[in-house]
C-alpha cells in the first residue's frame, strides 16, 4: 500500500485520472461479464421445450417458458409467438423489432471502455510530457552546466511512471473490450438461431395446418 501511494504522488496528478479511469474500466467489464453470465442461455434446449409446447398450440405455456428464462433470445422468441398468436402475418418484422431493442442493452458501455483503453496511454502520454517539462524547467531554474541525478530524477520519473501506468491501464482494456465483444457476437448469434428456428416451426406448423384442412374438406365432399 505504501508503494502504491508513493507512485501516485511520484507520478502527480494524471495518476489520479488513470487511476480513474482503471475504476472505471473494472467496474464496466464486471458489470458486463455478470450480465452476459446472467442472460447466456442454451437455445437448443429452450427450443425444444418450446416445440413440445407450440405443438399443442400452447401459446400461454410456451410465452411463460420464454419469461422465465432469462436473456435476450428468450425475449426475441416471446415477441415472435406473440406475434404469431395474434395472427400477425409478418413475425419476421416483430423479431426484428425486438432484436433493435435487445443489442443496445447488449452493447452498453463497451463503447465507454473502448474509449478508456484508447485515452489511457494518451494520459500517460500527456503525463510523460508535463514531466520532461518539469525537467527542463528545474535545468532552466538552476541555470547551471552541472546538474546532479537527483535534481532531474523526479521529473523523470513522474514521466516514466506516468507513461507506464497509461499502458498498464490501456492494455487491460482492449483485452477486456475485445473480449466482451465477443461475447455480444455470441448471444447475437443465439438470438439469430432463436429466431432463424421459430419462423422455421412457425412456417412449417402453417403447412401442416393448412394440409389437413385441404384433407379435411375433401373428405366432406
Amino acid at each position: 500500500m505504501t508503494l502504491f501511494w508513493k507512485l501516485m504522488n511520484d507520478g502527480g496528478p494524471i495518476m489520479w485520472l488513470i487511476l480513474l479511469a482503471a475504476v472505471l474500466g473494472m467496474y464496466i467489464f464486471f458489470r458486463k461479464t455478470f450480465q452476459f453470465h446472467r442472460e447466456e442461455v442454451n437455445v437448443r434446449e429452450l427450443m425444444k421445450g418450446l416445440v413440445n409446447v407450440l405443438k399443442r398450440d400452447g401459446f400461454v405455456e410456451a410465452i411463460s417458458l420464454c419469461d422465465n428464462t432469462p436473456g435476450p433470445a428468450a425475449r426475441v422468441l416471446t415477441a415472435a409467438i406473440m406475434a404469431y398468436e395474434q395472427g400477425d402475418e409478418d413475425v419476421q418484422h416483430a423479431i426484428d423489432d425486438s432484436c433493435l431493442e435487445e443489442m443496445p442493452k447488449l452493447e452498453a458501455g463497451l463503447n465507454f471502455l473502448g474509449t478508456i483503453g484508447f485515452v489511457a496511454p494518451l494520459l500517460g502520454l500527456l503525463g510523460t510530457v508535463l514531466g520532461m517539462m518539469k525537467a527542463f524547467q528545474t535545468i532552466h531554474d538552476i541555470a547551471s552546466v552541472y546538474l546532479s541525478a537527483e535534481q532531474l530524477a523526479g521529473s523523470i520519473n513522474m514521466a516514466l511512471i506516468t507513461t507506464a501506468a497509461g499502458l498498464a491501464v490501456a492494455i487491460p482494456c482492449y483485452v477486456a473490450y475485445n473480449y466482451l465483444v465477443e461475447r455480444v457476437n455470441s448471444i447475437s448469434l443465439d438470438m439469430e438461431k432463436a429466431a432463424s428456428e421459430i419462423l422455421y416451426f412457425f412456417n412449417h406448423h402453417q403447412r401442416v395446418a393448412r394440409q389437413g384442412a385441404s384433407t379435411a374438406a375433401r373428405e366432406q365432399r
